[in-house]
């Protein structure tokens, strides 16, 4: 069986080649049932959650996730990645999955962006200092004209030196100021957070707004305001719905109703949600991940060691 690690990920999948795949996946015919999410007990710790996350192709790979979330942990989120041959069920594949979360999350995100955001945005502002922070500003900074991106995080050493870490880069990262909110053009929350860090009010308008970080219910980065003022498109709305305190609180309180959101990401990719429609229009992306994203990724990974091999 082949074992692809953290490296590998990084080397063969590039922007282009991963957004292109994760396109192509979620517009072809890669089935991916509702996900499973079980709560464990951790002996004087919160809760933690283990998610399974299956997709096949019939005939050609099935690959499925799994995933550990224990948030009182130093590294709170932990994955593996496996495929299995769809015509003899062989096992063929061990990938890193942390890494291949964090390429695909990011991807999928701007690939939702290409449609929902304007595409002269350029003040890009990250709320978070996690592994995808990174991930995220070199994403957008490779598909938009990117000028300013403003790091906002909890911890000021943290913000420090992914400031750095991005500059090494070559991008233009810097600590945020308070106002930065309301001159983003896109704004990205990739936090842990349980109750809200962006406030709909400073949105400006025009502004587009990612939600990563939240994927339980008493996650939620973004109050009723954001949703009140927005188009929302989802990455999988049946686990978005159900799942993503995001959600669960704007629907209880009456700011989102189920009329009112604007599709899936595949619904831009094929074409039956028009995406952004003016320029003063608030979108948002929320992403609670999509197991078809993930066989995308770990089928332009197999195919690039075929290939380079």
């Amino acid at each position: 069986m082949r074992q692809f690690s953290a490296e590998d990920v990084r080397a063969a999948l590039d922007w282009p080649i991963l957004i292109a795949a994760i396109r192509d996946g979620i517009a072809g015919d890669i089935t991916v049932p509702l996900r499973q999410r079980h709560s464990i007990p951790v002996p004087g710790q919160a809760d933690a959650a283990l998610l399974m996350m299956p997709a096949w192709r019939a005939g050609h790979l099935i690959g499925v996730k799994l995933v550990t979330f224990f948030p009182d942990a130093e590294r709170r989120i932990n994955a593996a990645y496996i495929l299995f041959d769809g015509r003899s069920g062989e096992a063929i594949a061990l990938v890193d999955g942390e890494e291949l979360t964090a390429k695909r999350t990011a991807a999928s995100s701007v690939l939702a962006a290409l449609h929902l955001a304007r595409r002269d945005a350029a003040r890009l502002m990250i709320i978070g200092t996690g592994r995808l922070s990174e991930e995220f500003a070199s994403a957008y900074a490779a598909n938009f004209p990117i000028t300013d991106i403003a790091i906002l995080g909890r911890s000021p050493a943290r913000t420090a030196a992914l400031v750095d870490e991005l500059n090494g880069q070559g991008l233009p990262a810097r600590i945020a100021r308070e106002a930065d909110v309301e001159d983003a053009d896109i704004v990205v929350c990739v936090t842990s957070a349980t109750s809200p860090v962006l406030s709909g009010r400073l949105l400006a308008p025009g502004a587009h707004v990612d939600l990563v970080g939240g994927f339980q219910p008493d996650m939620r980065e973004a109050d009723d305001e954001v949703f009140r003022r927005a188009s929302v498109v989802f990455s999988d709305f049946a686990a978005a719905r159900g799942e993503a305190g995001d959600l669960i609180g704007p629907f209880a309180s009456g700011a989102l109703t189920e009329n009112r959101f604007g599709g899936e990401l595949a619904d831009l990719i094929q074409g039956r949600h028009p995406g952004r429609t003016d320029g003063d229009q608030i979108t948002v992306f929320k992403s609670v991940g999509h197991a078809s994203e993930d066989l995308a990724a770990a089928s332009a990974l197999l195919a690039a060691d075929t290939v380079s091999g």
